[in-house]
């Protein structure tokens, strides 16, 4: 079998009788994709009108979507909702379409267009979120300040898109993820995030505190309607939901499953896990996302074999100092104590070494991975025979080709 690394692909061959089994998406079948897909969504939304027969002429739309470092295809999907949103008599300049921050960085005006497509950007008024243009509408029950960028928060009807994905500590990507942290300041982010340490949060549950804080803070704002889309590994979408924040974001979530959530009746003692190549395991903050799901497939005191390329280093200035600074143990108890963006990643991984090891076939050099408590190697073949070699000839193994959206689910 192959696995992606960088640009080119790396054979492992394993005996049938260690391998429980190759993690790989699930077959689903897809009806409609693109564009008739949305179109499909927006003529069936969940627990909700259409959005044509919800908004008012006269009304302030604002269209929150997603920032340039995550996949939405906002350019596929803003057209038909502004044109459904002018057949209700919504006028392009009533229209606001802000891109959803967080704590990154603000866009150029390329970027912007390259979001959104140059029609709409001609057409409708499109501005990144302001931290320092906020209104505080009020405090969650776990003590979160929720501050929205002034321009949300005065708008008469919100709407709220992205992209449906796991994520490692608030379950899943979309919904109101938008406003908490999309268009939040980074206090209220910190305040959230800093629940990432809690035993329910992590990947594919609902349930987790993050997620619950977060669906609190759209509650206090008012959401009117969203519209979420899953991607397939070539970033097409092959599903859309629209309608109710929640009960339309949860629909959203069951297709992801139903894709690439993998059940396995036991846990591996060894788990080899690729990034899944360029453009993803360009840099060690990216790739962390493998990393955090094969945690859910190995043994207590097993051994994680993890491909990354990070020809590009570790991708985050924060991120780096953490993991070169401090120690794992110490990594966990800073980030409970005080949130930091590019420190929770570092916290993650003290999360995962907790137990089990971590050997990283990188473009790293070795010195540098040590400095950061993994175990470096320069080939999958010498860090499998290690394995192998430490935990014996009939030690069991999971192999996860497409670490980055694969979920293994234990089966209790």
């Amino acid at each position: 079998m192959f696995l992606g690394y960088d640009k080119k692909q790396l054979e492992l061959n394993i005996s049938s009788s260690r391998l429980l089994k190759e993690l790989l998406p699930n077959e689903v079948k897809v009806n409609l994709n693109g564009v008739q897909e949305v179109e499909r969504a927006l003529d069936n939304p969940i627990s909700a009108d259409k959005l044509e027969n919800l908004v008012k002429a006269g009304n302030k739309v604002c269209i929150i979507t997603s920032d340039i470092t995550r996949p939405m295809p906002s350019k596929i999907c803003l057209p038909p909702v502004i044109d459904r949103l002018n057949k209700a008599g919504i006028k392009d300049e009533d229209i606001l379409v802000v891109f959803a921050l967080g704590s990154h960085r603000p866009h150029t005006k390329e970027e912007m267009i390259y979001l959104v497509g140059e029609e709409v950007f001609n057409r409708v008024e499109c501005v990144d979120s302001n931290p320092d243009k906020c209104i505080r509408i009020g405090t969650t029950s776990n003590g979160t300040v929720v501050d929205i960028f002034d321009r949300v928060v005065n708008s008469d009807f919100i709407i709220c898109m992205g992209n449906i994905e796991y994520h490692y500590f608030a379950g899943y990507s979309g919904g109101a993820k938008a406003i908490m942290p999309g268009v939040s300041t980074k206090e209220a982010i910190r305040q959230n995030h800093r629940m990432m340490v809690d035993s329910e949060a992590y990947a594919g549950n609902l349930n987790s505190p993050v997620r619950k804080d977060i669906e609190e803070a759209g509650k206090l704002l008012g959401i009117d309607y969203i519209l979420n889309v899953v991607l397939d590994e070539h970033k097409n979408i092959i599903y859309a939901c629209a309608g109710d924040s929640v009960l339309a974001h949860r629909e959203g979530c069951k297709f992801l499953d139903g894709l690439y959530s993998v059940d396995i009746s036991e846990r591996a003692d060894i788990v080899v896990v690729s990034a899944g190549g360029y453009p993803k395991d360009q840099n060690m903050y990216q790739a962390q996302k493998a990393l955090d799901n094969a945690k859910n497939a190995v043994k207590k005191g097993g051994i994680i074999i993890w491909l990354a390329s990070c020809k590009e280093g570790l991708g985050s200035v924060v991120f780096e100092e953490w993991m070169t600074t401090k120690t794992p143990s110490q990594m966990i108890i800073d980030i409970k104590k005080d949130f930091k963006l590019g420190g929770h990643k570092a916290a993650a991984i003290s999360m995962v070494l907790e137990n089990a090891r971590i050997f990283l076939v990188s473009d790293l050099d070795e010195n540098l991975v040590k400095g950061i408590h993994l175990e470096p190697y320069s080939s999958l073949e010498t860090a499998f025979e290690s394995a192998t070699n430490i935990l014996g000839e009939n030690s069991k193994v999971y192999v996860m080709p497409y670490g980055g959206s694969t979920l293994p689910k234990e089966n209790k």
